[in-house]
C-alpha cells in the first residue's frame, strides 16, 4: 500500500482534497510531480488542455463529468495517461428524474400545470406496461430498480446484449427498432458516441407507439431534434421529457417550448448540490484504489469513446 500524492485543479477545493485524504492520499501542487490530478472544472475542456501539456509527467486523471464526449472531441482524451469519469456516480439522482419524467408525462402534468380550468381527465398507469431504456450503465442499473415495484417489463439496449439483472431481455443496437415496438416509454442513457448520435430520428419514432413517451436524460445529441418536433406535432408519438436538449440550452422560442405534448427540465437531474458528495465519494474510492494498485471505477475507454 503507497500514498499517493494527488493535486486538485484547477483551483484549491477543501470538499475534494478532503476526499483525497480519506483515501490515503497526500495533497501536493501540481508542480511537486503528483501521481495522480482530481479535476473539478465542469465545462472547460481547453482548461483541462493547457493543464496537462504543462505538467506531462500526470499519469492519471480523475475527471468530474459522467459523458466525456466534449473532452474527446476538444482532443484531451488520449492514450497517454488513465483517465477516470464520474460515470455511474451520479446514477441514482438521474434515473429518480427519468423515473419522475416519465410518469409526468403519462398523467398529463405538461398539460394540467399549465391548465387554467378543470379540463379533461387524462392518464396512462406505468404499472404492468412495458418500458424499454437505450444504455446500461449506472443510470439503468438504478432506474430498473425503481421501475421494479411497477411490475414493468423492461428491455434494455445495449451494445452487446449481455444479459443484465432486473431486465426482462437484453437486445444489442442493431435491434434498436424491435425494442422500440410496444414500449410505453422509451428513456435514453446511453453515451454520445458517433454510433449513439441522432440514434432517435424519423424512422424510430415511426416505429414507436402512439402514446409511448420519450424521456432523454442522457445527451441531447442522442435525439434528431427537428424529427421530434414533426413526430410531436403530428402525434405519431404520446410525448417527450427531456431534461437535455440540442441544442443546450434550448434557445427562446423554439417550438419545443411551446408543445402541450413535451416537458422540459434544464438538464437538473442530478444538480451540483446533489453531486458533490457523490463525485467526492468517488475521489476518496479512486485514491484509495490507486494506493492498493486496484483497478480504478470509471476508466475511460479511450477506443470505445466513453
Amino acid at each position: 500500500m503507497t500514498t499517493p500524492r494527488i493535486a486538485v485543479g484547477p483551483q484549491s477545493a477543501p470538499w475534494a482534497e478532503e476526499a483525497v485524504r480519506r483515501g490515503g492520499g497526500e495533497i501536493v501542487s501540481v508542480d511537486d510531480g503528483p501521481d495522480g490530478l482530481v479535476w473539478i472544472e465542469f465545462r472547460a475542456a481547453q482548461n483541462l488542455k493547457k493543464y496537462l501539456d504543462a505538467h506531462p509527467g500526470i499519469g492519471w486523471v480523475q475527471l468530474p463529468l459522467a459523458g466525456v464526449e466534449d473532452l474527446f472531441a476538444a482532443g484531451v482524451i488520449d492514450h497517454g495517461r488513465t483517465w477516470t469519469s464520474a460515470k455511474g456516480a451520479y446514477a441514482e439522482p438521474v434515473a429518480e428524474h427519468a423515473l419522475t419524467l416519465a410518469l409526468a408525462g403519462l398523467r398529463v402534468l405538461p398539460t394540467r400545470a399549465r391548465a387554467r380550468t378543470w379540463g379533461t381527465p387524462a392518464g396512462i398507469s406505468l404499472f404492468d406496461r412495458p418500458v424499454t431504456i437505450i444504455g446500461a450503465g449506472g443510470i439503468t442499473v438504478a432506474l430498473l430498480a425503481l421501475l421494479k415495484p411497477f411490475r414493468t417489463e423492461v428491455t434494455v439496449v445495449r451494445q452487446r446484449p449481455h444479459p443484465l439483472d432486473g431486465a426482462w431481455r437484453t437486445l444489442g443496437i442493431d435491434h434498436l427498432h424491435e425494442a422500440l415496438t410496444g414500449a410505453l416509454v422509451v428513456v435514453l442513457a446511453p453515451a454520445l458516441t458517433p454510433r449513439t448520435h441522432q440514434m432517435m430520428a424519423r424512422a424510430e419514432f415511426d416505429v414507436m407507439e402512439r402514446d409511448a413517451w420519450l424521456v432523454n436524460v442522457g445527451r441531447g445529441g442522442l435525439v434528431d431534434t427537428a424529427a421530434l418536433v414533426d413526430a410531436l406535432r403530428a402525434k405519431s408519438i404520446g410525448g417527450a421529457a427531456l431534461d437535455v436538449t440540442d441544442p443546450e440550452p434550448l434557445p427562446k422560442g423554439h417550438p419545443l417550448w411551446s408543445m402541450k405534448n413535451c416537458l422540459i427540465t434544464p438538464h437538473t437531474s442530478d444538480t451540483q448540490e446533489m453531486i458533490w458528495p457523490l463525485l467526492a465519494a468517488r475521489i476518496t474510492e479512486n485514491v484509495r484504489r490507486l494506493g492498493a494498485n486496484e483497478e480504478f471505477i470509471g476508466l475511460v475507454d479511450v477506443q470505445q469513446g466513453y
